[in-house]
């Protein structure tokens, strides 16, 4: 799975692409991508369009995780929450990495990456709920065949091409080279893109390629949707860096926070959001540990060039477990 990143003009109920959509996406992208996945081995120009077909690939490896506001009963704890902010909350929820990330394993590029994943879907009208406890193992270095489940359907990723690569990246060895310095990071997830630069443009639709300056709100909806792209595909990070993700955000201008969350178990929660692209980090209530992800979903049809939406949802995703085995079908 490649970068998660958005630009101004895209709202928050676009539609959900369909499978044959998301495969041509991910298609194009790994052909515009064919340099080293680092910041700097990317042309402003390319990394643009990266961001932009990257919004269209964000469900090919875990869903597309477009928040909603929540109006469920049963907020979390007043008492702490009332007054906390969202970035204050972040950073009680880097200490919290810090605190947990003592023994996590260092994974081979050979092995794959574990994760047990809980889904509950509402649908809007008629309140109808569904789950789903989908498992996938993705390879670490993208060398080796990957197996995911997305809503219980079983799909076989293949191996990356030669020039191929996942941004952010999922291999531990270069994951390791990211700066675990907030400020630092926040470059990074910002792609090193500046308001002020002039060939920092976005390249809008399919078809026609539109430019337009980006301004520094759109800058940071990219460096918001790149931290959650983190968590969006499976991988295992080297000490500091899930904890300077959360500070990286903490500094982000704009971001909000929504005190009666639940994540995908129905546990208590707070979410942390950034404005109109609404995409959600949900937090432990009590413990301030990371939970899932929240999103906000339909089924769209395409009508005479336009898409129709039906069947709207609300979705929550918990991260039951994370591991590294060495085989697909093994368990932690």
């Amino acid at each position: 799975m490649d970068d998660l990143t958005v630009v101004r003009e895209f709202e928050a109920d676009v539609a959900p692409l369909t499978d044959d959509a998301r495969f041509a996406a991910r298609a194009r992208l790994r052909r515009e991508i064919v340099r080293d996945g680092r910041p700097g081995a990317l042309s402003r120009r390319l990394m643009l369009r990266v961001a932009v077909v990257g919004t269209a690939t964000a469900a090919v490896a875990g869903g597309v995780v477009v928040a909603a506001r929540h109006d469920g009963d049963g907020g979390a704890d007043t008492s702490r929450m009332a007054t906390m902010s969202a970035a204050e909350l972040l950073h009680k929820a880097a200490a919290r990495s810090r605190a947990d990330s003592a023994g996590t394993p260092v994974p081979r590029d050979d092995q794959y990456v574990y994760t047990k994943m809980f889904i509950t879907r509402t649908y809007v009208k008629g309140g109808k709920r569904r789950t789903w406890t989908d498992e996938s193992w993705m390879s670490v270095d993208g060398s080796k065949p990957s197996r995911r489940q997305e809503h219980g359907k079983i799909h076989r990723d293949p191996p990356l091409g030669k020039h191929e690569v996942r941004w952010p990246p999922t291999e531990y060895a270069k994951l390791a080279e990211w700066p675990t310095d907030p400020d630092k990071l926040l470059d990074t997830l910002r792609m090193g893109l500046s308001a002020n630069d002039k060939s920092a443009k976005a390249s809008v639709g399919s078809d026609k390629v539109h430019e337009k300056p980006m301004s520094q709100d759109d800058i940071d909806g990219i460096a918001f949707a790149n931290a959650v792209q983190f968590f969006v595909v499976p991988r295992i990070m080297p000490p500091g860096l899930e904890a300077a993700t959360f500070e990286a955000v903490a500094r982000i201008p704009g971001i909000r926070i929504d005190r009666e969350a639940v994540d995908g178990l129905g546990r208590k929660g707070v979410a942390v959001s950034y404005p109109k692209f609404d995409f959600a980090f949900i937090f432990d209530a009590r413990s301030y540990a990371y939970a899932g992800l929240r999103m906000k979903g339909s089924t769209a049809d395409l009508v005479d060039g336009e898409f129709k939406h039906r069947d709207w949802y609300h979705e929550m995703r918990a991260r039951e477990e994370l591991g590294v085995v060495d085989r697909i079908g093994q368990r932690p």
